[in-house]
């Protein structure tokens, strides 16, 4: 939650409801106050001391969604965990849905957005070019248009819980673990209440963490462009050789000077980029090992005869 006053309640209601029903009343709500500049604490500790039901975790000031979505994952002590943002476009009442692929045996079931109300034209295709050019380069795939919006298992939860990076992604990082996964496809609706506060800007920065901490692709990129530039400056250079001076320019290009420079200074493009990726190579591994990522994760659930 961060800056939610006006459609808190409102939220409640409906996912205490939905919560309810779907899972018996085993259940606790977990809300995080994502240092709220107006009255949203206030109404979420209301509800805390009204039901014994819902925690509430008060952030010492605004960290972001996504360390945000730690914290409460971090809290949440049930077999199963639901993220959720609490602007109510994560609808409550599919919380039994994903509670069922569960219980059937999936460890995470992600909800894809079909349709969003309100949603941008930048927002829409942004939203496409991201994942298209993140699959591509990415070790890991997301798939287009999944959300925060998700359950993850107790075991997904505790492997989660292991991820030591400051900038980071929920839904990749999550999507890293595999495990056994499902999805649910969902329309969202409007807001509650009031403006989104996640501003474009923020897309396109929390975009480039998750292809810096997800893809290293982009590192090599260059080099590749590089070692392109570098052949075919360098065929060029044996064309103009030969043509030029060893056969007297028999075919008549009457290459210049300045032609010809041009093509020197190309070669020698092509060979700065490749040293970069030589660089960026090294840079990688140590990339790698700052982010002191698990080496493999154990899907204890369904392995046999461990003990």
């Amino acid at each position: 939650m961060y800056n939610e006053s006006e459609g808190a309640l409102l939220f409640h209601t409906a996912l205490f409801s939905a919560a309810k029903k779907a899972s018996k009343n085993s259940f606790e709500i977990v809300y995080i106050n994502d240092g709220s500049t107006d009255d949203t604490l206030e109404i979420l500790s209301g509800l805390a001391k009204k039901e014994a039901t819902v925690k509430v975790v008060n952030l010492s000031r605004n960290f972001g969604k996504e360390i945000a979505t730690t914290a409460g994952i971090s809290v949440a002590q049930g077999q199963a965990t639901i993220i959720m943002d609490g602007d109510g476009q994560h609808p409550p009442v599919l919380i039994a849905e994903f509670i069922k692929k569960w219980r059937a045996g999936a460890q995470v079931v992600v909800g894809v957005r079909g349709t969003n109300k309100n949603e941008g034209v930048i927002k829409k295709w942004g939203s496409k070019v991201f994942y298209k050019i993140f699959n591509s380069t990415s070790g890991s795939k997301i798939v287009p248009r999944s959300t925060d919006f998700r359950l993850i298992d107790a075991v997904v939860r505790v492997e989660f819980l292991r991820f030591t990076e400051r900038h980071r992604i929920t839904r990749g990082l999550i999507d890293w673990l595999g495990f056994t996964r499902d999805y649910i496809t969902f329309d969202a609706p409007a807001r509650i209440a009031g403006e989104a506060s996640y501003k474009t800007s923020q897309l396109v920065k929390l975009a480039l963490h998750s292809f810096t901490s997800l893809s290293l692709k982009p590192l090599f990129f260059f080099g590749w462009v590089g070692a392109v530039i570098t052949c075919l400056s360098f065929l060029m250079g044996i064309f103009i050789i030969v043509e030029d001076f060893i056969l007297g320019d028999s075919l008549h290009f009457g290459f210049s000077g300045s032609f010809m420079l041009g093509v020197f200074m190309s070669l020698m493009v092509g060979l700065i980029l490749i040293s970069q990726a030589m660089l960026a190579a090294y840079l990688s591994h140590v990339h790698v090992q700052t982010q002191d990522r698990p080496l493999f994760i154990i899907d204890s659930t369904n392995s046999v005869n461990l003990k």
